[in-house]
């Protein structure tokens, strides 16, 4: 199973304060999925809307980010991952949004919320 993770919408699941500091919330993120991907064996990717600034690397899963930065630039490049996948019924995205959702079960992909992911990576 390879895992896409809707970096944003996974932080913004949990009112816990996040957004005062966006990059801290999205280390700590990138720094769940890799305990959880290494733990798992997953392969794990996760979008976020431009690039982390400064740069978040991994050696444990893939950080990623649109080329282009402009709304919704997340979801289309995880929606074009879907599809440039040779087994997207294999790929399970982890993400609330709604549109993204349903995108992603139009490429033949399968969505876990945001809230169970999260739960999945960083039990309460």
């Amino acid at each position: 199973m390879r895992w896409i993770v809707d970096g944003m919408n996974v932080i913004g699941c949990r009112p816990d304060g996040w957004w005062r500091d966006r990059h801290g919330a999205m280390t700590t993120l990138v720094a769940n999925l890799e305990r959880w991907a290494l733990a798992e064996d997953a392969d794990v990717t996760v979008v976020f809307e431009g690039p982390p600034a400064p740069p978040i690397d991994s050696t444990v899963i893939t950080v990623a980010h649109p080329r282009v930065s402009a709304p919704n630039s997340a979801d289309d490049e995880i929606v074009t991952m879907i599809g440039s996948d040779p087994r997207p019924g294999r790929v399970l995205v982890a993400t609330s949004d709604r549109t993204l959702a349903e995108r992603v079960r139009s490429a033949h992909g399968e969505v876990c919320s945001a809230e169970r992911f999260r739960e999945l990576i960083e039990p309460r």
